[in-house]
């Protein structure tokens, strides 16, 4: 059964800093771009950050690109999200998602997906 588990979310102020994981089990994630997607309430899914397959190219979202880096480690079948900078407008659940693509932002073309992590930014 594959799976996708992220963890790392949580409550911080604006400013700073938060580090999001996601763990695969059933399936090789060497085979596999990864992306991180975000949606807040009333929202649609957002593309965060694509990572290659062997962690070589990587792409971040206009709201996010300086301040979010996208990581993975397929030795440990895992990936992560870096997330500084924060402001209160990040505040949404976070997922990981796992695609065939060789890249792609779109949601659709995404096949495998983790339960989401809610992510709140707040004084």
């Amino acid at each position: 059964q594959v799976s996708l588990v992220e963890s790392g979310g949580g409550l911080a102020q604006p400013g700073g800093s938060l580090r999001l994981s996601c763990a695969a089990s059933g399936l090789d994630l060497s085979n596999y771009a990864m992306g991180w997607f975000r949606q807040a309430p009333g929202k649609e899914r957002e593309f965060v950050a694509f990572i290659s397959k062997n962690g070589g190219a990587t792409w971040e979202g206009d709201s996010v690109r300086g301040r979010f880096t996208i990581s993975r480690d397929n030795a440990k079948n895992a990936g992560s999200l870096q997330m500084s900078s924060l402001k209160p407008e990040d505040t949404a659940v976070y997922y990981c998602a796992a695609s065939s693509s060789v890249f792609t932002t779109s949601p659709d073309n995404y096949q495998f997906w983790g339960q989401g992590t809610q992510v709140t930014v707040s004084s």
